[in-house]
């Protein structure tokens, strides 16, 4: 059988940030939000539901989520609900797994929505409940989370290559001032200049409070059809040409070079190669900033520029609207902020808005035709990779 053509057809996202919201709002929030957004789609034909998820246990007291979400967004599906979970990849993983389930013809009409409800009265609470996606039993008691884990990234890449401070606050910069177009993002209204970044308290040296993304509350949505059917929602699909995926260690101890991502590389090759492009025929970007380290080691390891690279390419605004291409134009998540379970999806918001020229002229990328969506989780061991093409079938 031939896998039939996927496409997302609409999607929106509500405002991420602290938020008094609970988890179930949060699902009711989206839900009414992407009724308005999509307003061909009605509840009786979504057959699917795909809920990315990463620690609804551990942040909201709350597990067999698929079904709550359902309940609170007025959806019943008939063929498949699942929750899918990847730590920052688990929106990603829900668009995955509902593109597959329409290419098979398990599904004709599915939404993937990414919830998370991260902010809890306690931060210790928090930041423990985060330390959940390392290898706890080893790594945990090594103090190895995410923080610590990319300042060593960065460390080991300005002791090879040479990058500085000024090159890492030239990522936040740029995505701090592309959320300032976005009112959904957590920091919209909030600016950061360069030299104001390089003043903010370390974290974990090299990287200041301006290079980590935020513990954040948010949810994201996006609805995917088949072939046939695509048309009646819109006249601006993004239609998905690839994906690709890689996993290469979980124990720090199997990480090999901090400023190699092997993983990166094989899961953009395997996506690059099944839509038939090369990284150069890329017009936007929508990469895991999740630390500012982590843009420039991805520049490099999709092949946007040469290794130990990454922090001139960033410095010169070769991701700038006028640049090689747009890369994370709605802010990122260092601008957005990144509630786990819905970054994924946002991201995929962003690109169907991009190609529907529906964003401000500030972050528009001119003439998109093709997109690239990444996602990491854990400490860089599990990359996941998207293209998207706009127009009509090929």
């Amino acid at each position: 059988m031939t896998p039939r053509s996927v496409a997302v057809v609409g999607g929106t996202t509500v405002r991420f940030g602290v938020r008094a919201a609970t988890w179930s709002e949060l699902a009711q929030e989206i839900g009414a939000a992407l009724f308005r957004a999509v307003p061909e789609l009605r509840s009786e034909e979504v057959d699917s539901l795909f809920v990315g998820a990463a620690e609804p246990e551990r942040f909201a007291f709350q597990s067999h989520v698929a079904p709550l979400a359902a309940e609170q967004m007025g959806l019943r599906p008939t063929r498949i609900l699942q929750r899918t979970e990847l730590a920052c990849a688990s929106g990603q993983s829900a668009i995955r797994s509902a593109y597959a389930a329409i290419a098979a013809g398990l599904s004709d009409v599915a939404v993937a929505v990414g919830i998370e409800k991260m902010n809890l009265p306690s931060m210790a609470e928090a930041n423990s409940a985060m330390g959940c996606v390392l290898d706890r039993l080893w790594d945990g008691p090594h103090g190895a989370t995410a923080p610590p884990f990319f300042a060593m990234v960065a460390q080991r890449h300005m002791l090879e290559y040479g990058t500085t401070e000024e090159q890492l606050a030239a990522v936040s910069e740029k995505n701090h001032r592309f959320a300032n177009t976005n009112p959904h993002a957590q920091f919209y209204e909030k600016t950061f200049p360069r030299d104001k970044l390089l003043r903010l308290p370390l974290v974990a040296p090299p990287l200041r409070l301006g290079d980590c993304s935020s513990m954040t509350d948010g949810a994201a949505a996006v609805v995917l059809a088949a072939e046939e059917s695509v048309r009646r929602f819109t006249s601006t699909p993004a239609w998905i040409r690839g994906s690709g995926q890689y996993s290469d260690f979980h124990n720090l101890a199997n990480a090999g070079s901090l400023t190699d991502w092997v993983g990166l590389k094989h899961a953009a090759r395997e996506a690059l190669s099944r839509a038939k492009i090369g990284v150069q025929d890329l017009d936007l970007a929508e990469i895991h900033d999740c630390f500012t380290i982590s843009e420039l080691v991805e520049y490099e390891a999709l092949g946007l520029c040469p290794e130990g690279a990454g922090g001139k390419f960033a410095a010169d605004g070769r991701g700038e609207v006028g640049g090689d291409l747009v890369v994370n134009p709605r802010g990122g998540l260092l601008g957005c902020g990144h509630p786990l379970g819905a970054t994924g999806i946002a991201q995929a918001v962003e690109v169907y808005q991009q190609f529907a020229h529906s964003v401000p002229a500030a972050r528009q990328a001119p003439d998109p035709e093709w997109a690239l969506v990444h996602n990491l989780s854990g400490s860089a061991n599990v990359h996941s990779v998207m293209i998207y093409q706009a127009g009509g079938p090929r």
